[in-house]
């Protein structure tokens, strides 16, 4: 048997849509803009995929335009979009934005919920004018998962106020001799991390969107949360590890419970590849 172990890295995050009916800005609004935007394909050839966030914008490379556009909107899975040319998903692409000195500073100093509705409407803006996004926004009552404080309460540490959102992945896969996957063991380390990390993160695994009803905020947490997709999944330092749910509940001292809820999708009107930098 064959262990194959794949190590990622880097902070993410999720901000969510605001706008009913179309996505667009109010009529003789300025919208926040990015100062330098630079798009470009991938070279076929460079395997590697990058995204970085700067204090003054963020540089992405081998990614498609998916996680782009699921940060613009506040999209968690791809179910909730529809309308998207084939390319969307395929291309890859290298892009780079900046915001001017003064913009960078003001970032300082915003709480972070204002920080992230200002950057996703900076990102909105940027699929206008560079790919000619039109999105519809409808709301549907689908099935999801409500993330609550578990019984026994809270098991994640409170980060210190200074400390910087990263998050660490650590994937093992078990394959046999005629190459059958016997699961995936997942360890997911978090610094700083606050419950819309893990709403952002979890939702595709537990093949649901993930609405946070834990009322904690912007309060920020450490741990580590360690599951298997199968109990045949080779160790990671100890045994395979619980199903995602479980894990939750031991691990973090969170629960997913079944729900039905409101849910922003998107249907896609319009988009064009985009204009030349």
């Amino acid at each position: 048997m064959l262990a194959v172990v794949f190590l990622l890295g880097g902070a993410t995050g999720h901000v969510f849509a605001q706008a009913n009916g179309t996505v667009g800005q109010d009529a003789g609004a300025k919208a926040p803009a990015y100062e330098i935007v630079s798009i470009k394909l991938a070279d076929p050839g460079d395997r590697n995929a990058n995204w970085e966030t700067l204090p003054n914008g963020f540089d992405l490379a081998g990614w498609s335009l998916m996680p782009l556009i699921k940060q613009a909107y506040g999209i968690t899975m791809d179910s909730q979009i529809s309308g998207l040319p084939e390319w969307v998903k395929s291309d890859k692409y290298v892009v780079s934005a900046r915001v001017d000195e003064d913009t960078a500073a003001a970032w300082k100093k915003l709480p972070r919920k204002e920080l992230a509705k200002q950057q996703q409407l900076m990102l909105q803006a940027m699929f206008a004018e560079r790919f000619q996004l039109k999105m519809r926004r409808e709301v549907k009552v689908l099935a999801v998962y409500d993330l609550v404080i578990a019984k026994g309460g809270l098991k994640m540490k409170e980060a210190a106020p200074d400390e910087k959102e990263t998050s660490m992945w650590r994937q093992t896969s078990m394959y046999s001799d005629t190459g059958q996957s016997g699961g995936v063991t997942t360890v997911w380390t978090i610094h700083a991390g606050t419950p819309q990390s893990l709403v952002g993160n979890l939702s595709s695994t537990a093949g649901r969107v993930i609405v946070d009803k834990t009322g904690l905020d912007d309060k920020r947490f450490d741990g580590e949360l360690k599951w298997s997709s199968d109990q045949q999944a080779p160790a990671v330092g100890g045994d395979a590890g619980p199903s995602l749910f479980t894990a939750v509940e031991e691990q973090l001292g969170l629960k997913l419970e079944p729900a039905r809820e409101p849910v922003d999708t998107f249907v896609v009107e319009h988009i064009e590849r985009p204009s030349a930098n």
